[in-house]
């Protein structure tokens, strides 16, 4: 017999999640305690176990999502007749939204299950009956009713993608996302002077150049005590960079990163730049088995330009990962472009979503589509 168990904190977790959830850093309790510790303020935890004949067999993460303008749009350009569109079509969906998955990280860390006890379809067909069950529970615990659910971030080759004919039943509308950037890292590569003897000439002198105006902002792994310290600038340098976003479903809690490093220890790197003592920009890394996932970064914008501070940050990250033997770099969605010419491969991924209104759904697809952000970029090919 199938069936599911919904629970509100990671302390209620029963044992055996961490044994069946091994493959993932982001499904993994040590990572959701410090999620539950430092979440959003608009975000809230929920954890669904399914069991067969009382065997833990799947485990998903469930985010209740609490979507507000004013979050979701922090730049205000007035008189752009493009945001004004934007912006109100955003107001059909602002309330409170059911995401499977991980609206804070690019890429499927919602849920897992074991394939020799359970099908896809079983699995899924159990998650959506957790969903309904929790559509109430929200109207009681919040006061508001859910807008939408979300089954977020796949792979077009994920075995979800199997289950299509479950979904489509549920009336879940497939739509493509912004593509997962991900660099894999040739086996040739020992150092970050490998990788730069790989690249074509006009690569090659790019990083030299890039590492030249760099001069002395050069990263330093900030220790848990650091952290803290410099829990305010760190929490600035955030900020310049997401209010500079297009579009926005959460705003980080000053305390994040510090709860992260307390929990994950180091599964979590932070590295910082100082120009004279004072930090000026940093980045942070998740430590997820073969992966290493690009997280959250800053910095100031003085030093943008002409120190070519992001740039350097994405070969700083890559040059963590070839030291450390990962065998790939997740650098997210965004910023496609810059990503690819450090070697970045945009890999497509797919989102299922419906409106609970069954009289909107239908119009939820060409909504999606007006907010969610569009980038036309070229593909680069920087190897030789």
């Amino acid at each position: 017999m199938i069936q599911h168990k919904i629970f509100n904190t990671t302390e209620a977790l029963p044992k055996d999640w961490d044994i069946l959830a091994t493959n993932d850093l982001f499904l993994e309790k040590e990572y959701l305690t410090a999620l539950e510790e430092a979440s959003p303020k608009n975000i809230h935890l929920y954890f669904i176990a399914v069991y067969n004949d009382d065997t833990l067999v799947g485990v998903a993460v469930v985010q209740l999502v609490k979507l507000f303008l004013n979050d979701m749009f922090r730049q205000q350009h007035q008189g752009n007749f493009k945001e004004f569109i934007r912006r109100s079509v955003a107001s059909f969906i602002k309330g409170c939204v059911l995401v499977v998955g991980n609206i804070m990280h690019t890429g499927q860390h919602g849920v897992y299950f074991d394939e020799r006890r359970i099908s896809s379809s079983d699995f899924l067909s159990e998650i959506n009956k957790a969903l309904i069950a929790l559509k109430p529970r929200v109207r009681k615990d919040y006061n508001r009713s859910v807008q939408a659910i979300v089954l977020k971030d796949y792979f077009e080759n994920d075995i979800i993608e199997q289950s299509t004919a479950c979904i489509k039943t549920e009336n879940f509308h497939r739509l493509k996302l912004q593509p997962n950037m991900l660099l894999n890292v040739s086996d040739d590569w020992h150092n970050i002077d490998d990788y730069k003897a790989d690249l074509a000439k006009k690569y090659r002198d790019r990083y030299k150049r890039a590492r030249k105006k760099r001069g002395a902002l050069k990263p330093v792994e900030l220790s848990l005590e650091t952290i803290k310290k410099h829990s305010k600038e760190l929490y600035q340098l955030y900020l310049n960079v997401s209010d500079n976003a297009e579009f926005n479903t959460f705003l980080l809690q000053e305390n994040h990163f510090y709860s992260l490093k307390r929990h994950l220890k180091d599964n979590f790197k932070v590295f910082g730049y100082y120009d004279q003592g004072k930090l000026v920009g940093f980045f942070s890394l998740l430590l997820n088995h073969d992966n290493l996932e690009t997280y959250f970064l800053g910095y100031d914008e003085i030093h943008q330009y002409p120190n070519q501070l992001y740039l350097n940050m994405l070969y700083d990250m890559l040059d963590f990962g070839i030291q450390n033997k990962f065998k790939t770099i997740v650098y997210a969605r965004t910023a496609m472009a810059i990503k690819s010419s450090v070697g970045a491969k945009a890999v497509d991924m797919v989102v299922y979503m419906k409106h609970t209104n069954i009289f909107l759904n239908d119009l939820f697809k060409l909504i999606f589509r007006i907010v969610n952000p569009k980038q036309d970029w070229e593909e680069r090919h920087p190897f030789k």
